[in-house]
């Protein structure tokens, strides 16, 4: 699954200096400051932070200004980001549910129209 919508970039527009933290914060899902915190504490903890921050920077491409067309839909891909299976998951079961409620419908209209009954009969 290799999309624009599932790749990691750095968010310049979001960002206080590379965007490579606002950058794994919309991959993850996760708020900015919480990553920018996790990183000043490896900064603080290990060398190799720093040189890493800005490779990445070097190395992200930049994030599309028109990557989502609205906050759900970011939402969305965070979601298929963090677990695929779990979202494959839930369309199948939206989308199970949907197909429930059109049964109902069409029941509905089928057992309370003779009219129509007899129409769906004579076309099977």
């Amino acid at each position: 699954m290799n999309t624009p919508r599932t790749t990691l970039y750095r968010d310049k527009q979001h960002g206080k200096l590379l965007g490579v933290c606002a950058g794994i914060a919309d991959y993850t899902g996760v708020d900015a400051l919480w990553v920018r915190l996790a990183f000043i504490i490896l900064v603080m903890s290990t060398g190799i932070a720093l040189p890493a921050y800005f490779v990445a920077g070097i190395l992200l491409d930049k994030k599309p200004a028109a990557l989502y067309t609205d906050h759900a839909e970011q939402k969305y891909w965070q979601g298929v980001r963090q677990s695929p299976k779990r979202t494959a998951r839930e369309i199948r079961s939206r989308m199970k549910d949907v197909d429930r409620r059109l049964a109902e419908v069409e029941n509905f209209y089928v057992s309370s129209n003779p009219r129509l009954t007899a129409e769906i009969e004579r076309l099977r």
